[in-house]
């Protein structure tokens, strides 16, 4: 079972969560706070590992920042689903381009939430109304510069295909596509939004549009 950790300056939001959690039977929840700063302290503890998956508000009372929050979480091994309300685009954009694995709103019922939840820890992109409301027309977050080729690659890859089967389909020596795909990490390095691992890459085909939100591929 998947280990969950809520960060929220309101008590009552987390009370609700671990109960959703505990209802639904998915996740156990080993860390409830009001900041980021008092999860970390938790993780120093002898014995303590990270949460599969951290359920942050997206402002805490603290001063601290999203990236800041969200940076901290992902490097200790986290993924990060954002609890917001829909009204900060700009502010989600942030959290995703720090690492988020997405957002949920706080006016989603908390079935959702736990649904975010329970995708999340499982490794698959987290899609949604907010998450795409927050990515939709904003081509700064969006533009990696892709090529043509870079982007055909891409768009198989991410969408399930092993890299032999893409090169295969495309007509072009495996080295060829594995040198593609290595050039797209980079340039989305370059622009802030990192792909490590291949969900990552699928997020960001996501984000871009060469994947469509079910995972199927885009025309063209």
């Amino acid at each position: 079972m998947s280990t969950v950790a809520f960060i929220d300056d309101h008590e009552s939001v987390r009370l609700g969560l671990e109960l959703a959690c505990e209802r639904a039977g998915e996740g156990t929840v080993v860390f409830s706070g009001s900041t980021v700063g008092s999860y970390l302290d938790w993780r120093a503890t002898p014995g303590s590992r990270p949460a599969d998956v951290v359920v942050l508000d997206l402002t805490l009372g603290d001063g601290t920042t999203v990236t800041e929050n969200v940076t901290a979480l992902v490097a200790d091994g986290a993924s990060v689903v954002i609890h917001s309300v829909a009204d900060r685009p700009a502010a989600v954009r942030e959290a995703l381009a720090a690492g988020a694995a997405g957002v949920v709103s706080k006016s989603s019922a908390l079935d959702d939430v736990v649904d975010a939840i329970r995708t999340v820890a499982r490794g698959d992109a987290l899609n949604n109304v907010e998450w795409a409301s927050a990515v939709e027309g904003d081509r700064e977050f969006a533009d990696a510069q892709l090529s043509v080729r870079e982007r055909d690659v891409l768009r198989l890859y991410a969408a399930g295909l092993p890299l032999k089967a893409v090169a295969e389909r495309l007509g072009v020596a495996y080295s060829t596509a594995k040198e593609n795909i290595t050039r797209v990490r980079v340039k989305y390095v370059e622009v802030g939004r990192p792909a490590p691992t291949k969900v990552d890459l699928l997020r960001r085909a996501m984000e871009d549009g060469i994947v469509s939100p079910d995972g199927a591929t885009s025309v063209g």
